[in-house]
């Protein structure tokens, strides 16, 4: 059954809010010409599949003859035409340049004659041919926000609104940028078809079903990435010249600016791209986008800006030991928790800092569906039209205030201080004072939550100047009260840290010591899991680029021992 979705230069609602010619551009003869030195021709027959959803490696597909029609069929076997391609346009979206699986399926019309650029010759297109790249490079940036928006492509799960486990996987395909789809079999006649179709048993929920026809029962995290074939994959045989650990402002930044410059890069995360930053609902105060941008979008584009210079990434992937090689002393070697060893000449550890969580006897039972540690779109639907308590007064908190203001009945914001001045930049403070849904209340601290199950029902709190207590009936609280450096796996390393755990560098540790340089020779430190650092997006970036120019000392000249730069990957945004 076909369902026509959008399609370009048609009447329907335009997906692309008025951007279709740039998600749909037409390459000149002239222009296709000249990409040819970059792939290499092949023909398809009426009817013949140039690549199926699930399938890697194909990258652009830019048609030369003939037409294209681009679907997607959910496992239930209903078909969403998408677009429909002709000649001059071009194949593809964002995962093509990491040759990560196809979203979608590209079936021939009629005879196709197509030219067809590997990811690694595409990324070379995009940097060798500036104005046709950036082109090209908008276009699969705005086909994946649609495929995004619209929820085509990726897995479907099927399981209950409001449960932690099913929150817990569309939080992590959501901040790695994943199309997904969620069916509740209580009140949706396809999740129920779904079930009876893969005789699945209601009481295994929640289940994931793969574009391959996988099907996933309570899967982890790993298991899912793997599934999706999104995670990567860990060459141990080879030395690369840099490991990023993290993939925060700092190692993003840090990424970039090394591949730029020719090194090989492998960048690897325990949960997603963005770290903190990518969890801000709105960064108002970043060079450059007076208008503000959310953290997501922001560090989205930095991933593709990675991905377009050629690093590597394996996410979800932590590493747990660092320890000089075992075949050449120079090296360095990364043990990794699924078992891999990764070796390079240098190491970028942007492990960052991790959300603080309250000291409350009852934060394990409530935490995986009623405790929230950033404020996306997945939360604000969860808490339409509700009341929500948010502890916390720095600008995390204060652009998280903002934006669930917009979508909760009521924001309660308790603060240990005597108003938000004291920790929060002055233009949230006044925005939030104009919000007449948001009340806050000044030297209260959180002391309990009450609920049946896993379900939150209710938390109290302690006001000092009055000794009150009170209680507030709620099913969502936001915590927002700083975070702690996950330097535990550098324990074994060598590495000095400050009696909180975070790294010391520079003249923190000798006056003659170079700047970000840990104990450790060789070992540079940015971002917030440094000692010191200012816990900004734009510091983070910096040093992320500072320490590549640190990076490349140290590659020169060899003599000076192992390397590991260390950058935080998780920066409180301000």
């Amino acid at each position: 059954m076909d369902k026509m979705q959008y399609e370009p230069g048609s009447d329907a609602a335009d997906a692309f809010g008025g951007r279709q010619a740039q998600a749909f551009p037409t390459l000149t003869a002239e222009e296709i010409m000249r990409l040819a030195r970059f792939g290499a021709t092949q023909t398809f027959g009426a009817g013949e599949a140039l690549y199926r959803a699930g399938e890697t490696g194909h990258g652009l597909v830019i048609l030369q003859r003939g037409s294209v029609t681009i679907s997607h069929a959910d496992p239930s076997g209903v078909r969403t035409r998408i677009a429909g391609q002709t000649v001059g346009t071009f194949l593809g979206e964002i995962a093509q340049i990491s040759g990560r699986p196809s979203l979608v399926d590209a079936t021939a019309n009629d005879d196709v004659q197509a030219l067809v650029i590997a990811p690694d010759r595409l990324r070379a297109l995009l940097i060798a041919e500036a104005e046709i790249g950036e082109r090209i490079m908008r276009a699969l940036i705005l086909r994946r926000v649609n495929l995004l928006r619209s929820s085509i492509g990726g897995p479907i799960i099927l399981g209950t609104a409001g449960d932690g486990r099913i929150l817990r996987l569309e939080g992590f395909l959501a901040r790695n940028g994943h199309p997904h789809q969620r069916l509740d079999p209580a009140d949706d006649s396809g999740a129920a078809a779904l079930i009876e179709r893969f005789e699945l048993c209601e009481g295994e929920l929640p289940i994931v079903i793969c574009p391959g026809g996988q099907i996933l029962r309570n899967p982890t995290e790993t298991e899912l990435a793997r599934c999706l074939g999104i995670g990567g994959t860990i060459d141990e045989a080879r030395t690369y010249d840099v490991v990023i650990v993290g993939a925060g402002p700092a190692g993003l930044a840090a990424s970039v600016y090394a591949a730029s410059e020719g090194l090989s890069v492998l960048m690897l995360d325990c949960r997603s791209f963005g770290g903190q930053a990518g969890a801000s609902a709105r960064i108002e105060n970043y060079l450059g986008f007076p208008t503000g941008i959310s953290g997501m979008a922001l560090m989205a584009r930095a991933k593709n800006q990675s991905e377009k210079f050629g690093v590597e990434s394996a996410i979800p992937e932590e590493a747990v030991v660092l320890a000089s090689g075992a075949d050449r002393a120079e090296e360095l070697s990364l043990l990794l928790a699924g078992g891999h060893r990764v070796r390079s000449r240098a190491v970028i550890v942007a492990t960052g800092a991790r959300y603080r969580r309250l000291d409350l006897p009852e934060m394990d039972r409530f935490e995986e569906t009623s405790i929230h540690y950033w404020a996306s779109p997945l939360e604000a639907t969860l808490c339409k039209d509700e009341n929500v308590v948010l502890v916390g007064g720095g600008n995390s908190a204060g652009q998280a205030i903002v934006y669930l203001a917009a979508h909760a009945a009521r924001v309660v914001v308790l603060v240990r201080g005597r108003d938000l001045s004291a920790g929060m930049s002055s233009y949230l403070v006044e925005r939030i004072a104009a919000l007449p849904n948001v009340e806050v209340r000044p030297g209260s601290r959180l002391t309990a939550l009450e609920g049946t199950g896993d379900a939150l029902d209710a938390v109290r709190w302690h006001e000092t100047d009055t000794d009150a207590e009170t209680r507030y009936s709620t099913r969502h609280v936001f915590l927002f009260i700083g975070a702690e450096p996950r330097t535990e796996w550098l324990a074994t390393s060598g590495i000095r840290m400050d009696a909180k755990g975070f790294v010391m560098t520079g003249g923190d540790l000798r006056p003659a010591m170079p700047p970000l340089q840990t104990s450790r020779g060789g070992v540079f430190a940015i971002g917030d899991v440094r000692s010191g650092s200012t816990k900004r997006v734009a510091a983070a970036v910096g040093e992320g680029a500072q320490a590549v120019a640190a990076l490349h000392a140290f590659l020169k000249d060899r003599s000076a021992g192992p390397s590991v730069i260390a950058a935080s990957d998780q920066v409180r945004q301000g």
